[in-house]
């Protein structure tokens, strides 16, 4: 795994408090309760996001500048949005989050790729589904991550894959798990190549 230096930037909670334009963003997006915060605190190696065990809690975008190094300019940008799903789906995703999250994902610049978490020991959710596609519409670059991978067989894990693949509508599903560490090198990678291209297309800073 990489050395990287975390740094807690801002909480956003409306459009105008985005952060200003720095680096390559990562939005971390997920079911309330499925690991997320988890996820987020083993990649970066320390407790970072909260993790709570009320789901739904988070209200805001939380962002991390993420350093390489003793550089003082970010290599790149976490956000960790809220969780979603907790309530019944109504008629959309965008129904149930606050306004600031549709022009986040809609309309952010340096936004490279969305890691889409979902949790392996269930089936595949109706609001994973919805996210999947309103992404896709978007033109939205997703790495989707199976989390809470130790609590399956090696047999469960491969069913699972297959299972959100067909559901989500993806060819590839990274494998994680904050308790044993499993998929963390392999994510962090993705992450870096998606923030080493976005850098040479010049679609981001």
């Amino acid at each position: 795994m990489p050395r990287y230096r975390t740094t807690f930037l801002l909480s956003a909670t409306s459009a105008d408090q985005f952060p200003p334009p720095s680096a390559p963003e990562i939005a971390f997006l997920g079911r309330s309760n499925v690991g997320k915060s988890s996820m987020l605190n083993a990649l970066l190696g320390h407790p970072a996001a909260r993790v709570s065990s009320t789901p739904g809690r988070t209200r805001a975008i939380n962002f991390f500048a993420i350093h390489a190094g003793a550089r003082v300019n970010p290599e790149l940008i976490l956000a960790d949005l809220p969780g979603y799903g907790y309530a019944k789906i109504s008629r959309s995703i965008r129904e149930q989050w606050p306004s600031f999250i549709d022009p986040y994902l809609a309309e952010r610049k340096m936004l490279a790729a969305c890691v889409c978490v979902v949790d392996m020991n269930i089936p595949p959710q109706p609001a994973d589904s919805v996210l999947a596609e309103y992404l896709e519409n978007l033109g939205r670059d997703r790495i989707v991550v199976g989390t809470k991978a130790d609590k399956l067989s090696g047999n469960q894990r491969v069913a699972a894959v297959g299972r959100l693949r067909k559901a989500l509508r993806v060819d590839e599903i990274l494998i994680f798990s904050a308790k044993d560490g499993r998929g963390v090198n392999e994510l962090w990678n993705t992450i870096q190549n998606i923030v080493a291209t976005a850098r040479l297309s010049n679609d981001v800073i």
